[in-house]
């Protein structure tokens, strides 16, 4: 089991998690509790070991200097850290780390462990897929939950996809198994720069949280770091015609179809959005 670090009695918890892989195209959803940790001054209270879960082969440790300037090695896991946002009347347990290559139910097993011993109360999941999507539109964003009222209340779906799955997919199996509340939301990254980063998509998903949570979350750089990333990518498509005329037809395709984004309610939430992100700023 996982052994964590003595910490205050967490309150009505909410879990938030993501696995770099397969389940995390251009590091999109791992980026994103990269970046809650760090708005979050979130704190490490315990990790997987990795000896039972990780080929060091596919994922090898980094050797390098620590604080003291002394050679130390980091092995490859999965981390357990808790977070007390000021802007939320609940702590968050963030579970970060990698796809293991064994033993996968035992790891959820692990993990649902500890969030039992945390007292977390509902899991968020977190993942990012390759998608036929234009990068010059906004990032499509499914939801998914086993929750009827969350499905209600933020327009989600019950899950119907069948195919092969990842560690996220095995891990909201899981919770429904033990009955804990869960959400699932992926990113569609476009496959045509699939290279990390991608912090539209990144910010596409703290969005996402954002309406689950009914909050603002800080943003820090996220906004000027997705202009960047779509104004560089517009650059590339311009030195090459081909790559220019196939997100035209990706756009084309794109405006064509009934989008969610630019539905009245959808409009409706980013503004509502936008007025609470000025009060809370305010």
């Amino acid at each position: 089991m996982i052994e964590l670090a003595p910490l205050h009695e967490l309150h009505d918890a909410v879990v938030i998690a993501a696995f770099e892989g397969w389940n995390d195209a251009a590091d999109a959803a791992s980026h994103v509790v990269d970046h809650l940790m760090s708005v979050w001054s979130a704190r490490v209270v315990g990790e997987i070991d990795p000896e039972d879960y990780y080929d060091f082969q596919v994922n090898r440790p980094h050797v390098g200097l620590n604080a003291a300037g002394m050679r130390e090695i980091t092995w490859p896991t999965t981390r357990i850290a808790i977070a007390s946002p000021p802007e939320l009347d609940r702590d968050v347990i963030l579970i970060r780390g990698l796809e293991p290559s064994m033993r996968w139910r035992q790891f959820c097993d692990e993990l649902l462990g500890a969030v039992e011993a945390l007292g977390g109360s509902l899991v968020v999941t977190l993942g990012a897929l390759l998608s036929d999507t234009p990068h010059t539109r906004p990032i499509p964003v499914s939801g998914t939950s086993s929750e009827p009222e969350l499905v209600d209340r933020l327009k989600l779906e019950l899950s119907t996809y069948e195919g092969p799955t990842g560690i996220v997919g095995v891990f909201q199996d899981a919770c429904v198994n033990e009955d804990l509340a869960s959400v699932s939301y992926w990113a569609a990254v476009p496959h045509y720069v699939a290279q990390p980063p991608c912090p539209k998509a990144t910010l596409a998903l703290v969005h996402r949280l954002e309406e689950l949570l009914e909050i603002s979350i800080p943003l820090g750089d996220l906004p000027d770091d997705a202009r960047a990333w779509e104004r560089g990518v517009d650059e590339l498509a311009e030195e090459d015609e081909d790559v220019a005329d196939y997100v035209r037809s990706l756009e084309e395709a794109r405006d064509t179809t009934e989008l969610p984004e630019a539905s009245g309610e959808a409009i409706a939430r980013e503004f509502e959005r936008y007025l609470k992100r000025r009060q809370d700023d305010a």
